[in-house]
């Protein structure tokens, strides 16, 4: 069936082309008045940036010449920007800025093509101060750009998203940048020759320091459907990242970094996902914080995303970060409000156990190097914390290793522990001396030989669970989060006395990150290996650990404080022997001048005193007054001078100091060990004694 043909009248193509004609007309006045007044509107805008810089960030805006190079393009030469008091910070001496047309009747600036001439970005710390400070100091309430406030997380991050997309030209020439920061450890610099970007397609090399090192870097950024890629490869693995080491004291290398973020969806106001992958070869990285050498990564990449709502982000299902064959897919949430709440899961299902120890890179944990086991495991962790009440925590870790079997120990040969072996003592990285720790050393005193009573002190002080947990001790794990995050500090650890002989006998005393996750490993195999026995772990903790300034293991303990052999203690040595293993250079500062404990050093006697009666744990041996606590005498020779004019001892600076330090922390763990073993009534009642 043919459509009907349309048929216009001379009347009706007289009226068309009048119309037409008008609207060329108006067209044609509308140029004539844009390129009238556009020269006029230019200046007011630069005159308007220039005292908005002056007047909100400090910062004077040169420019020597200026004007419109085409219909929409605007030439600029010779610009500076100068903070006040402070060394120049840009100077470009060729600029060139074209925005596109359509946009901008919607009053909305988006940049098409810019043209960058011999410029030059320096930034300086001198130590007083930087030039370029002003880039991240906060706007006052008054000048706060409004096209920023929202009322939800997603749509602030969306309009962030909007704003770098149209910031970013789909065109770009830079001819002979450079981008140079100077402090005090030296100076530091790239340098772009030529760099051009096509349609949103760059291939560009940077040189560092104008040398033959440089970086490529290639992808694509598309405005239109929001998209970005970008691939850095480096001409030597051993070139470093510039300005991260004078300004985080952190070293990256790297072969090859890939990040791709793939797409941006958007369902209602407020709810935004970003979704996208990275990769990278042969990375390697090195922080005072992480390790003393570098950690390397031969080949490790992540794929997924974020889901940012109203007040919350999370990690989109399924996504995963993959290391060699081991493959890890955590769940994430952080609420902002009404409460900040983190919520973190890890469920990994059956895996071959070799493949989590492969996955480790190089130099993080260097006492399990060459370690290789068979066996499949899996491992479930549930955590969530609400930071205004951390006392909801939850946190379950399980790990099932019944599979587990280790064929050859690596660096850290647990299963030596059995035979005779030398201690290092070290003092911060320093060595002092050795320890043999075996029946040929005559300080070294087998379980029988050392006064039960001891033994039962010092596991109620410091690990009351031992015998039981397989390492460590979950309840101490939430009591340590919930007091840190209480204390917004690192107040009070969890370590049980298999994590401290861990920590004494394999690591280095250089306190880092990763040496507290390497101490967790260690432990999990020793404990699940059992290749040792509780017993015999006990017995090497009492012969090795540190009781005083250069005092080790529990004979030169009974000896330098009381002139004693271990099984000879009491009650009441025994208990402040305990008191002591947390700060034992202290150990002579709970004295005073008569060789008697100071009052503050009672709270301990009451507290273990009462749990071992409780326990009854003290039928087999005589219980004096406070638990001994009067009774304990230090030698003649170690005593403090006596003060002028003193009657009563008081706490010198030193115990005060120590006494601050940690008084917090021992109240936190002595009120829930009663509370655990006890209930919280008993807890209340020894409150009140």
């Amino acid at each position: 069936m043919f459509a009907k043909k349309i048929s216009i009248t001379a009347q009706q193509k007289k009226w068309l082309c009048i119309s037409l004609a008008a609207l060329v007309v108006l067209l044609a006045i509308g140029f004539i008045y844009y390129f009238s007044v556009r020269q006029s509107l230019l200046d007011r805008a630069m005159l308007r940036a220039q005292k908005q810089l002056k007047e909100e960030y400090g910062v004077t805006l040169r420019v020597e010449d200026y004007g419109f190079a085409g219909l929409s393009t605007v030439a600029l030469n010779g610009v500076t920007v100068i903070p006040d008091s402070a060394a120049q910070l840009m100077a470009v001496e060729q600029l060139q800025v074209s925005v596109e047309l359509w946009p901008l009747l919607r009053k909305r600036i988006k940049l098409n093509a810019v043209g960058m001439d011999r410029a030059s970005f320096t930034m300086i710390n001198d130590g007083d101060g930087t030039n370029y400070d002003f880039l991240f100091r906060k706007k006052t309430a008054s000048t706060k750009d409004t096209s920023l406030t929202a009322s939800s997380l997603a749509q602030k991050v969306d309009r962030l998203i909007r704003q770098a997309f149209d910031k970013i030209p789909s065109n770009l020439d830079l001819n002979e940048v450079r981008v140079t920061y100077q402090d005090s450890s030296g100076v530091q610099g790239l340098y772009v020759p030529e760099g051009k970007m096509r349609n949103g397609r760059y291939d560009v090399d940077v040189f560092l320091n104008e040398v033959s090192d440089k970086w490529n870097l290639n992808g694509i950024i598309d405005a239109g459907d929001e998209e970005f890629s970008v691939t850095v490869t480096s001409d030597r693995e051993d070139m470093e990242v510039p300005f991260l080491r004078s300004r985080l004291g952190l070293a990256v290398r790297f072969k090859a970094v890939t990040f791709d973020l793939k797409e941006i969806k958007r369902h209602g106001k407020d709810q935004l996902k970003l979704s996208g992958n990275w990769e990278v070869d042969q990375l390697q990285v090195q922080h005072r914080r992480l390790s003393e050498k570098p950690i390397v990564v031969p080949q490790a990449s992540a794929e997924g995303g974020f889901l940012l709502a109203e007040n919350a982000v999370e990690l989109l299902e399924n996504s995963s970060i993959k290391v060699r064959d081991f493959v890890v897919k955590p769940k994430l949430k952080y609420t902002h409000t009404p409460s900040k709440l983190l919520e973190l899961s890890v469920s990994t299902g059956q895996f071959a156990a070799q493949d989590f120890f492969d996955a480790i890179p190089t130099g993080l944990f260097e006492t399990l190097e060459g370690i290789q086991v068979k066996g499949n495991i899996a491992y479930q962790l549930d955590f969530k914390v609400d930071f205004d009440n951390p006392e909801d925590l939850v946190f379950r870790s399980q790990m099932d290793d019944r599979e587990l079997q280790i064929v050859r120990w690596g660096r850290a040969d647990v299963a030596a522990l059995n035979q005779p072996f030398v201690h290092g003592v070290y003092e911060d990285t320093s060595k002092l001396r050795d320890i043999v720790v075996a029946t040929s050393n005559p300080n070294f005193r087998n379980l029988a030989q050392i006064a039960p009573i001891l033994r039962r002190t010092v596991l109620n002080t410091e690990d009351p669970f031992f015998y039981k947990h397989h390492g460590f001790e979950e309840e101490a794990f939430k009591l340590s989060i919930v007091t840190n995050i209480k204390e917004r500090a690192f107040k009070r650890g969890a370590s049980t006395i298999s994590m401290q002989l861990v920590k004494n006998l394999y690591l280095d005393r250089n306190k880092t990150m990763t040496r507290k996750f390497e101490e967790i490993i260690l432990v999990w195999l020793m404990e699940r290996s059992k290749v040792v026995s509780k017993d015999r772990l006990f017995e090497i903790y009492l012969n090795i650990i540190e009781w005083g300034k250069n005092v080790y293991g529990i004979t030169e303990a009974a000896n330098y404080y009381f002139g004693k052999t271990p099984d000879e203690l009491d009650l009441g040595e025994s208990l402040f022997l305990s008191s002591i293993i947390p700060r034992p250079k202290t150990g002579l500062s709970s004295f005073d001048y008569t060789g008697h404990l100071k009052p503050w050093v009672r709270r301990h006697f009451n507290t273990y005193g009462y749990i071992l009666s409780k326990l009854n744990q003290l039928h087999d041996v005589a219980v004096p007054e406070a638990y001994g606590f009067y009774g304990v005498t230090l030698q003649p020779n170690l005593r403090p001078p006596r003060p002028y004019g003193v009657v009563d001892s008081i706490p010198s600076s030193d115990d005060l100091h120590d006494l601050i330090d940690g008084i917090d922390a021992e109240e936190q763990q002595r009120r829930s060990l009663i509370e655990r073993l006890f209930g919280k009534k008993e807890q209340e009642e020894i409150e009140e004694e």
